[in-house]
C-alpha cells in the first residue's frame, strides 16, 4: 500500500508561506521620477511633432506642390496668431468643446442605463442588441441632414447627432463589459445579499468597469466627430463660431492656413481631452486592479 506523507508544515515554513503570499497580493507602487516621466511621456510626442514640422516644412522647400496647397508652417502659425491677438480663438475652442462635453454627457446618462439594460434582460437585447451594433457603425454625418430638417440649424440639432452617434458605442461598452463578468462575481453578490439595483452597483457595474471606460472613450471620440460634422455642415451665425464652422469659412475663403490650423486645433481638443480626461481614469481602474503601478 502507498504510504501518504502526513507530516504537519512547520510553524517557520508556513509564516514563510503566508509572506510570500502577501508579497504576491501587495502592488508595488513607487512614484514615478520626474526624469523618467519627462524621458517616457513628454519627450516622445515632442519628438514626433519636431518631425512632423521639419517633413513639413522639407516639403515647402521642394516645392512639391503649389504654395497654396500646402502653405508653409510659418502661415499657418500667423493664423494662431492673428486668432490669439484678435481674442477669438478661445472663444472658437470653447464654443466646440462646451458643446460637445454637454453633449457627451447627456449621452452617458441615456446609454449607461440603456447599456445595462441590454445587458441584462435578454428580451430587451434581442430586440435593440443589433439595432445598436447597427447605429455603432453607422457614420454620425448621415445624421446631419435628418437633425436639420427635424430641429432646424440649432443647438438642438447638434445635440441630436452627438446623442446618436455616441449612445451606441457608451451601451455597447457596457454590454461588452458585463458579458465578461465572472458568474461567479454574481453568485457571490447574490449570497451576501446584493440583488436588483444593488447587485449592479456594487458588483456588476465596478467588475465590468474596463469594458465600460473603453466604451467611453469611444462615445467621445463619437460625439467629437458628429459635433465637428455637424458644425461644418449645418453652420449658422446664430450658432456661434466654432471649430467646425471656423473650418468651413476657411475652405470657402480659400484660405489653406485657416484650413490647416483648423484640422490642427480640432485635432489638438480630442488629444487633450483623452489626456486629461480618459487617460488617468483608465491607469486608476488598472491601478485599482493591481495592472498598473503608476
Amino acid at each position: 500500500m502507498a504510504g501518504t506523507d502526513t507530516t504537519p508544515v512547520a510553524g517557520g515554513d508556513l509564516a514563510g508561506l503566508e509572506a510570500g503570499l502577501d508579497a504576491l497580493d501587495a502592488v508595488q507602487v513607487k512614484r514615478t521620477p520626474l526624469r523618467q516621466v519627462l524621458l517616457q511621456k513628454v519627450l516622445p510626442p515632442v519628438v514626433a511633432v519636431v518631425l512632423v514640422l521639419v517633413v513639413w516644412k522639407l516639403l515647402v522647400l521642394a516645392r512639391v506642390t503649389d504654395d497654396y496647397k500646402l502653405p508653409d508652417p510659418s502661415a499657418v502659425g500667423g493664423s494662431l496668431r492673428r486668432l490669439w491677438l484678435d481674442g477669438t480663438l478661445l472663444d472658437i475652442i470653447w464654443t466646440s468643446v462646451s458643446r460637445g462635453l454637454l453633449g457627451f454627457v447627456a449621452a452617458l446618462a441615456i446609454g449607461t442605463p440603456l447599456g445595462l439594460l441590454v445587458a441584462r434582460v435578454p428580451v430587451v437585447r434581442a430586440a435593440i442588441g443589433p439595432i445598436l451594433s447597427g447605429l455603432q457603425s453607422l457614420p454620425s454625418v448621415a445624421w446631419v441632414p435628418a437633425a436639420v430638417i427635424w430641429l432646424g440649424i440649432t443647438d438642438a440639432a447638434m445635440y441630436a447627432v452627438i446623442l446618436l452617434g455616441a449612445v451606441p458605442s457608451i451601451a455597447n461598452g457596457l454590454v461588452s463589459g458585463v458579458d465578461q463578468v465572472p458568474p461567479l462575481y454574481l453568485r457571490a453578490g447574490r449570497t451576501m445579499g446584493a440583488t436588483g439595483v444593488r447587485g449592479a452597483r456594487f458588483v456588476l457595474f465596478p467588475a465590468a468597469l474596463p469594458g465600460y471606460i473603453a466604451g467611453l472613450k469611444q462615445g467621445w471620440a463619437f460625439s467629437w466627430r458628429s459635433l465637428m460634422a455637424a458644425e461644418l455642415i449645418a453652420s449658422s451665425p446664430e450658432l456661434g463660431l466654432g471649430l467646425g464652422q471656423y473650418l468651413e469659412n476657411a475652405r470657402t475663403d480659400s484660405d489653406m492656413p485657416g484650413v490647416l490650423l483648423g484640422i490642427l486645433l480640432i485635432l489638438f481638443v480630442g488629444i487633450a481631452i483623452d489626456l486629461i480626461v480618459f487617460s488617468p481614469l483608465e491607469r486608476r481602474v488598472l491601478r485599482m486592479r493591481g495592472l498598473a503601478a503608476r
